[in-house]
């Protein structure tokens, strides 16, 4: 049995960050889809139920604090992997991202290597834990 492709939100309002975004993950085996703000991430959220969102703090309408605080409020979407990229400063992001229950940080600029390590990570953290839920409730 052979595993789906991740599905990767990448949320974040400039558009040259996205592409860039966009370019490096081309490289992994998942499939892509785009916001450019809080209200359009959170519907892409809803409506996809994406592997996992890749979430600029800074963006119009609704910040990525307040759509991370959303989505672990909603059990159906623990699912849900949580990147925030932000440009917030590495202190201030190491501290706040685990206490909104972000997966993990990454900060603006990033390497490359750095942004695919981390959300490698991330997935292969939110599949065991979707199994060992689905195996508790066997």
């Amino acid at each position: 049995m052979s595993e789906q492709k991740p599905l990767i939100l990448i949320a974040d309002d400039d558009p040259d960050l996205r592409q860039l975004l966009h370019l490096q993950l081309e490289t992994m085996d998942c499939n892509l889809i785009e916001a450019n703000n809080g209200a359009k991430t959170l519907e892409l959220i809803l409506t996809e139920m994406p592997d996992l969102v890749i979430l600029d703090v800074m963006m119009p309408e609704l910040t990525g604090w307040e759509i991370l605080k959303y989505v672990r409020s909603k059990p159906d979407l623990n699912s849900i992997g949580i990147l925030m990229l932000t440009g917030i400063g590495e202190t201030l992001n190491e501290l706040s991202s685990p206490m909104y229950g972000a997966d993990d940080y990454i900060d603006k600029p990033f390497k490359s290597q750095e942004l695919i390590f981390k959300i490698r990570r991330v997935l292969s953290r939110r599949r065991k834990l979707m199994a060992a839920e689905a195996s508790k409730q066997d």
